[in-house]
C-alpha cells in the first residue's frame, strides 16, 4: 500500500477544439502525502488549473484525460464511472474555485447551498445538516453564522463568500482539498486571513491540500513541496527552500525576478520576455526555450529530462543537466 494519498502519473489532458488539439497537461507527475500541502505555480495557461480539474474530472465538454493515472489510495480514479466519481467528489476530494461570487448560486441562501453539499455526501437528516452548516460557518470564522445561513451571496463581502466556499468544501470532511487560486479576487489583508485560515484548518482536520496559484508569494510559507509548471509540463519540483533559494530552471528564476522585494529596495523588476506558449503548437523541445536567454540548440530539439539537483530537488532543464554533467566530470577528474 502506497504511503501517498494521491499519485498523479504521466497525466496527459487535452481539449479537442475546431482549431485542433490543445495539449493542456503534458505528462505531469507528482505525489501527495496525507496531511501535506503541495503548491502548483505558474503563469496563466501553464496547465495548473487543468491538472486540478483533471483530478476532479470536471473538465469542459471538449476536454478529456488522454492518458496517465490518478491514484487515490491506490485506486485509479480515471477509470471510475459517474457514480463512483460523485462519491469521490466532496467526500474524498473537494475543490474551492477561483471566484466565490460566480461559484455560489445567487438565488439560493448560503444555508441552502451548504445543506445541499452536506445532504449529498453524508447520511445526515435535514435538521442535522442545518446544524452542521452553522457549525461549518463558525469553524471558518464567519461571524453570526445563524444569521448568515439565511442570507444570499450578494449580501456577503468577497472574503466572507470565500469563507463560505471553504466551509462548503470541508462540510463532508474530505481527505484532500484543492484550492484553485483561492485568494485571486481578494485584497491583500483578506488574502492573508484566508491563507492563515486554510493552514489552521489543515492542522486541525489533518487533510492534504493542493494549492493552485500564479503567485509565488502566496505559497512561500505554507507548502511542504512546490511544483512549477509551464506549457503543461513540470519544470521544477522541490521544497519552498529549494525553489526560492536554489532555483535550477530558467523559468523559475524568471518568476522569482519578477516578484517585488519586501525590503523596500528600489531594484527594478525584470519581466519574463515574450508571451506564454501556444498550446496548440507545442515546440519539439523545451516549452520555455523561445523565452529563455540561456537556450541552447538541444533545447529546441529535445524535451529535457528530469534531473536531480545535488540538494535533492528536481528540474527539467538542459542547462541544469549540462551543469550536473560538468560537475560530475570535474569531480571525477579531481579523484583521478
Amino acid at each position: 500500500m502506497s504511503e501517498n494519498i494521491l499519485e498523479v502519473k504521466d497525466l496527459h489532458t487535452s481539449f479537442f477544439t475546431d482549431s485542433g488539439e490543445v495539449k493542456a497537461v503534458n505528462g505531469v507527475n507528482f505525489n501527495l502525502a496525507p496531511g501535506k500541502i503541495l503548491g502548483i505555480v505558474g503563469e496563466s495557461g501553464s496547465g495548473k488549473s487543468v491538472t486540478a480539474y483533471s483530478i476532479m474530472q470536471i473538465l469542459a465538454d471538449t476536454g478529456r484525460i488522454v492518458s496517465g493515472e490518478v491514484l487515490y489510495k491506490g485506486q485509479d480514479i480515471t477509470k471510475f464511472d459517474k457514480k463512483q466519481m460523485r462519491g469521490f467528489r466532496g467526500k474524498c476530494c473537494s475543490i474551492i474555485f477561483q471566484d466565490p461570487m460566480t461559484s455560489l448560486n445567487p438565488v439560493y441562501t448560503i444555508g441552502n447551498q451548504l445543506m445541499e453539499a452536506i445532504l449529498l455526501h453524508t447520511d445526515k437528516t435535514k435538521e442535522q445538516a442545518k446544524a452542521r452548516a452553522v457549525e461549518m460557518l463558525e469553524l471558518v470564522g464567519v461571524n453570526e453564522p445563524q444569521k448568515r445561513v439565511k442570507q444570499y451571496p450578494h449580501e456577503l463581502s468577497g472574503g466572507m463568500r470565500q469563507r463560505v466556499m471553504i466551509a462548503m468544501a470541508l462540510a463532508s470532511e474530505p481527505d484532500i482539498l484543492i484550492a484553485d487560486e483561492p485568494t485571486t479576487a481578494l485584497d491583500v489583508t483578506i488574502q492573508a486571513q484566508i491563507l492563515e485560515l486554510m493552514q489552521e484548518l489543515q492542522k486541525k482536520l489533518g487533510m492534504a491540500i493542493i494549492m493552485v496559484t500564479h503567485d509565488l508569494g502566496v505559497i512561500a510559507d505554507m507548502c511542504d513541496e512546490i511544483i512549477v509548471m509551464y506549457g503543461g509540463r513540470v519544470c521544477e519540483r522541490g521544497t519552498a527552500e529549494d525553489i526560492f533559494y536554489r532555483p535550477a530552471h530558467e523559468y523559475t528564476k524568471g518568476l522569482l525576478r519578477s516578484i517585488p522585494k519586501a525590503d523596500g529596495s528600489k531594484e527594478r523588476l525584470i519581466p519574463i520576455a515574450g508571451t506564454p506558449i501556444n498550446l496548440l503548437n507545442m515546440p519539439k523541445g523545451c516549452a520555455f526555450c523561445a523565452r529563455c536567454d540561456e537556450a541552447m540548440k538541444i533545447c529546441l530539439e529535445e524535451v529535457p529530462p528530469q534531473v536531480q539537483m545535488p540538494d535533492g530537488h528536481y528540474a527539467s532543464c538542459w542547462l541544469a543537466y549540462k551543469k550536473m554533467v560538468e560537475a560530475e566530470n570535474a569531480g571525477g577528474a579531481a579523484n583521478e
